[in-house]
C-alpha cells in the first residue's frame, strides 16, 4: 500500500475539518479525493504532505510514518498546490532552476518537461506574466524535476481552458503509466471520471463513500434507460425499467418497425452520487 491514513483528524480554531478519516491508495493508481469547497481535501492534502500536523491519528507513506519521518519521505513527493506559489518576478526557467538546486537535481530535465507542455518558447518569460493555465504547467514541471514516486495535485485544473486541462490530463496518465502513483483533489467529476481508477467522497469532514466510479455508478443506478423514437410525426422520449419484459417487448416492436431513434443508458455521474448521498451540490 503506498499511502495509508488512519484515523486522520484536524481542527482549525475549534471548527473540525476532518473527522477521523480512513484511507487507503495503492501503489500505481490514481486516486481521487472529491467534495465540495471546505469538504477537507486541502487540508488532507496538506497533512499528508507534513505541512500540517493532526490532532489525532496517523497516515504512512511508502510504509513510513509521515509524521515522523517527514524529511525522508518528502525527497519522493511531488506537490502542485491549489495556490500558485511561484517567484513571480523570476522567470519560468529561474523559477525551475532553484528549484533543482535545492533538490539537487540536473538542469536538463527542465528542457524535456518544458517541451512536454508546450512552454520551452516561453522559459524566459517572467511568470507575473503568465497565464493561469501557463502557471499551472510550471507548477507541475516543479513538482516533476526530482522523479517523485507520489504525486499530490490540489484541484489541479481548477479554471482552466480545456486545453490546457487536457494537455495536464494526458502528462498524468503517462506518467500513471509508468508507474507514479497519483493522489488527486477535485469537484470536477468529467475530470475525476476520466483520470482515476477509485475515487472517495469527502464531505464535512467525513468519508461518505469510495469505490471504483464504475461501480458507484451501477451501486447507485436506478436501473432504466431512455428511449427516443418516432410516434407517427412526433419523436418521444420514455424512461423504460431495464429488466421489464415489457421493456424488452416494446423496444423489439420498435426496432422491427424501425422506429427507434436512440437508447441511452441512464446511470448516474459521479456528481449525481454525490448529491444523493449528501444532499449537496459538489460545486
Amino acid at each position: 500500500m503506498m499511502i495509508e491514513i488512519d484515523s486522520l483528524s484536524k481542527s482549525y480554531n475549534g471548527v473540525r475539518a476532518l473527522k477521523g478519516i480512513n484511507l487507503k491508495v495503492e501503489s500505481g493508481e490514481i486516486f481521487g479525493l472529491l467534495g465540495p469547497n471546505g469538504a477537507g481535501k486541502t487540508t488532507t492534502i496538506r497533512l499528508l504532505t507534513g505541512q500540517l500536523r493532526p490532532d489525532s491519528g496517523g497516515a504512512k507513506i511508502f510504509s513510513r510514518d509521515v509524521f515522523q519521518e517527514r524529511e525522508e519521505i518528502l525527497k519522493n513527493l511531488g506537490v502542485v498546490p491549489e495556490e500558485t506559489n511561484l517567484y513571480e518576478r523570476l522567470t519560468i526557467l529561474q523559477n525551475l532552476k532553484f528549484f533543482c538546486r535545492l533538490y539537487q537535481v540536473d538542469y536538463a530535465r527542465i528542457e524535456e518537461y518544458l517541451e512536454m507542455v508546450g512552454l520551452l518558447a516561453e522559459q524566459d518569460r517572467q511568470v507575473k506574466n503568465l497565464s493561469r493555465g501557463m502557471k499551472q504547467k510550471v507548477l507541475l514541471i516543479r513538482a516533476l524535476l526530482h522523479d517523485p514516486e507520489v504525486l499530490f495535485l490540489d484541484e489541479p485544473t481548477s479554471g482552466l481552458d480545456p486545453g490546457s486541462a487536457s494537455v495536464i490530463h494526458r502528462i498524468l496518465q503517462d506518467l500513471n503509466r509508468e508507474g507514479m502513483t497519483v493522489l488527486l483533489t477535485s469537484h470536477n467529476m468529467e475530470e475525476v471520471d476520466k483520470l482515476c481508477h477509485r475515487v472517495a467522497f469527502l464531505n464535512q469532514g467525513q468519508l461518505v463513500e469510495q469505490g471504483i466510479p464504475r461501480d458507484l455508478k451501477l451501486r447507485h443506478s436506478r436501473q432504466q434507460i431512455r428511449i427516443v423514437y418516432q410516434d407517427q410525426e412526433k419523436i418521444r422520449e420514455e424512461l423504460l425499467d431495464i429488466q421489464g419484459k415489457e421493456s424488452a417487448e416494446f423496444i423489439a416492436d420498435l426496432i422491427t418497425e424501425g422506429r427507434l431513434q436512440a437508447i441511452h443508458s441512464q446511470e448516474p455521474t459521479l456528481a449525481d452520487i454525490f448529491v444523493e448521498i449528501t444532499g449537496r451540490e459538489l460545486d
